[in-house]
C-alpha cells in the first residue's frame, strides 16, 4: 500500500458492540441511535476504495487471564465474568466492520493500543504518518489512541460518528477534551 494513512477500527468485538454481547445493553442502544454503524461501515468502505490500510485493534487475554491485572478498575471484572477471552466470540470483530485477509490485527491486554502491542512496529514499517480513528469507546481506547498517537507525532483523525461511549455524557465528554488533539470529522467528510 502507498498510502501514508491508516484506518484503525478499535474494539468493535462482539462482547462489546453486538446486541447479544454483554455491551449490548450500553454501546448498543447509543451506537444504533447515533448511527455509528453505519458510519463505521462506510468509513471501512471509502478506506478500502483508497488503498488506505485498515487495522483492528481488539482487547484480549489467554484463556488463563495471565495478562489480566486483579486490580484494574476497568478489566478486574473480565476474568469473573469470562469476558475478552481471546479465541471466543466475544473477542471477535463484529461482523459488519468484519477484517479482510491481510487486515493488521492487533491485541492489547490494557486500554492504550500502543501499550505492549505490536502497534507502534507496525506503523514506523508501514511508513504510516496519519491515523484515521474509531471505536468504542471514546473515553477508553479512543482517548488513548489519539494522545498517545498525537505524542508520537501522528496526524490524528477522529471520526466522531463512528465512535461511541457507554453513555452519551461519556462520549461527549471524552469528545471535548479530544479536539486539542485531533482533528475531527465524521465518515461522510473524510478524505482519504
Amino acid at each position: 500500500m502507498a498510502s501514508d494513512t491508516i484506518l484503525l477500527v478499535m474494539d468493535m468485538m462482539n462482547d462489546l458492540v453486538h446486541p447479544d454481547g454483554v455491551g449490548g445493553k450500553s454501546y448498543v442502544p447509543i451506537m444504533q441511535e447515533r448511527g455509528v454503524y453505519e458510519a463505521t461501515e462506510l468509513a471501512i468502505s471509502k478506506a478500502r476504495k483508497a488503498g488506505v490500510m485498515v487495522g483492528y485493534v481488539r482487547v484480549g487475554f489467554s484463556p488463563d487471564y495471565a495478562e489480566c491485572p486483579g486490580d484494574s478498575p476497568v478489566f478486574s471484572k473480565a476474568r469473573d465474568n469470562g469476558l475478552f477471552k481471546l479465541g471466543s466470540w466475544g473477542t471477535e470483530v463484529f461482523s459488519r466492520f468484519a477484517p479482510q485477509q491481510g487486515d493488521p490485527d492487533i491485541i492489547k491486554h490494557r486500554v492504550s493500543p500502543f501499550y505492549a502491542t505490536k502497534l507502534e512496529p507496525l506503523l514506523r514499517a508501514q511508513g504510516i504518518k496519519r491515523l484515521v480513528l474509531s471505536g468504542v469507546s471514546t473515553n477508553g481506547v479512543v482517548s488513548a489512541a489519539v494522545r498517545e498517537g498525537h505524542d508520537r507525532d501522528y496526524a490524528c483523525v477522529l471520526l466522531e460518528d463512528c465512535c461511541a461511549g457507554a453513555t452519551r455524557e461519556e462520549h461527549e465528554h471524552a469528545m471535548s477534551g479530544l479536539r486539542r488533539y485531533a482533528q475531527v470529522t465524521t465518515a461522510a467528510d473524510i478524505s482519504f
